[in-house]
Protein backbone atom coordinates (compact mmCIF):
# COMPACT_ATOMS: atom_id res chain seq x y z
CA UNK A 1 0.00 0.00 0.00
CA UNK A 2 1.22 3.24 -0.69
CA UNK A 3 1.01 6.20 1.51
CA UNK A 4 -1.07 8.35 -0.26
CA UNK A 5 -3.93 6.63 1.28
CA UNK A 6 -2.90 7.03 4.71
CA UNK A 7 -3.59 9.86 7.13
CA UNK A 8 -1.69 9.83 10.73
CA UNK A 9 -4.45 10.07 13.64
CA UNK A 10 -4.16 11.87 16.82
CA UNK A 11 -1.38 9.73 18.43
CA UNK A 12 0.70 9.41 15.03
CA UNK A 13 -0.85 6.51 14.17
CA UNK A 14 -2.06 5.20 10.70
CA UNK A 15 -5.63 6.32 9.83
CA UNK A 16 -7.91 6.64 6.97
CA UNK A 17 -10.53 9.20 5.59
CA UNK A 18 -13.94 7.91 4.96
CA UNK A 19 -17.28 9.65 4.05
CA UNK A 20 -20.02 7.78 5.86
CA UNK A 21 -23.76 7.41 4.51
CA UNK A 22 -26.21 7.42 6.58
CA UNK A 23 -29.90 5.74 5.22
CA UNK A 24 -33.94 5.44 6.81
CA UNK A 25 -33.90 4.93 10.38
CA UNK A 26 -29.99 5.37 11.18
CA UNK A 27 -30.05 9.09 9.17
CA UNK A 28 -33.43 9.96 11.58
CA UNK A 29 -31.64 8.64 14.64
CA UNK A 30 -28.18 10.27 14.06
CA UNK A 31 -29.72 13.65 12.74
CA UNK A 32 -27.34 13.90 9.61
CA UNK A 33 -27.16 11.80 6.48
CA UNK A 34 -23.38 12.22 5.26
CA UNK A 35 -19.95 12.74 7.60
CA UNK A 36 -16.64 12.25 6.56
CA UNK A 37 -14.71 10.60 9.38
CA UNK A 38 -10.69 9.43 10.01
CA UNK A 39 -10.54 5.70 11.12
CA UNK A 40 -7.76 5.21 13.24
CA UNK A 41 -5.46 1.93 13.11
CA UNK A 42 -2.87 0.44 11.17
CA UNK A 43 -5.91 -2.03 9.38
CA UNK A 44 -9.04 0.20 9.42
CA UNK A 45 -12.28 -2.30 8.76
CA UNK A 46 -15.83 -1.64 8.81
CA UNK A 47 -15.69 -3.28 12.22
CA UNK A 48 -13.31 -0.72 13.62
CA UNK A 49 -15.29 2.32 11.84
CA UNK A 50 -18.70 0.56 13.26
CA UNK A 51 -17.20 0.29 16.82
CA UNK A 52 -15.78 4.05 16.96
CA UNK A 53 -18.99 5.22 15.98
CA UNK A 54 -20.47 3.47 18.51
CA UNK A 55 -18.38 4.94 21.30
CA UNK A 56 -20.30 8.23 21.06
CA UNK A 57 -23.08 6.98 22.97
CA UNK A 58 -26.48 7.33 22.95
CA UNK A 59 -28.73 6.70 19.77
CA UNK A 60 -24.91 5.76 18.01
CA UNK A 61 -24.33 3.01 20.79
CA UNK A 62 -28.09 1.77 20.18
CA UNK A 63 -28.66 1.78 16.70
CA UNK A 64 -25.10 0.23 16.04
CA UNK A 65 -25.04 -2.44 18.29
CA UNK A 66 -23.93 -5.99 17.67
CA UNK A 67 -28.06 -7.06 18.06
CA UNK A 68 -28.95 -4.42 15.96
CA UNK A 69 -28.97 -5.31 11.58
CA UNK A 70 -27.40 -2.94 9.99
CA UNK A 71 -26.18 -3.51 6.55
CA UNK A 72 -22.63 -1.62 4.87
CA UNK A 73 -21.73 -1.10 1.65
CA UNK A 74 -18.05 0.42 0.67
CA UNK A 75 -18.15 2.18 -2.78
CA UNK A 76 -21.37 0.04 -3.36
CA UNK A 77 -20.24 -3.08 -3.16
CA UNK A 78 -21.66 -5.20 0.18
CA UNK A 79 -19.44 -5.50 2.66
CA UNK A 80 -18.64 -7.59 5.92
CA UNK A 81 -16.99 -6.83 9.38
CA UNK A 82 -13.53 -7.63 7.81
CA UNK A 83 -13.76 -5.22 4.81
CA UNK A 84 -10.63 -2.71 4.52
CA UNK A 85 -11.04 0.58 4.67
CA UNK A 86 -8.96 3.23 2.27
CA UNK A 87 -9.08 6.95 2.28
CA UNK A 88 -11.62 8.42 0.20
CA UNK A 89 -14.09 5.17 0.50
CA UNK A 90 -17.62 5.97 0.33
CA UNK A 91 -19.19 3.50 3.39
CA UNK A 92 -22.75 3.46 3.50
CA UNK A 93 -24.96 1.89 6.22
CA UNK A 94 -28.70 0.87 6.29
CA UNK A 95 -30.92 -1.63 8.06
CA UNK A 96 -32.03 -4.56 5.68
CA UNK A 97 -34.83 -4.11 3.51
CA UNK A 98 -37.53 -5.86 3.08
CA UNK A 99 -40.65 -5.80 1.23
CA UNK A 100 -43.37 -7.52 -1.09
Amino acid sequence: MDNSDVYKGLAGEAAVKVSVLFFARLREAFGTEREDIVVPGPAPTVSGLRELLRQRGGAWEKELSPNRPVRVAVNQDMANADTPLRTGDEVAMFPPVTGG
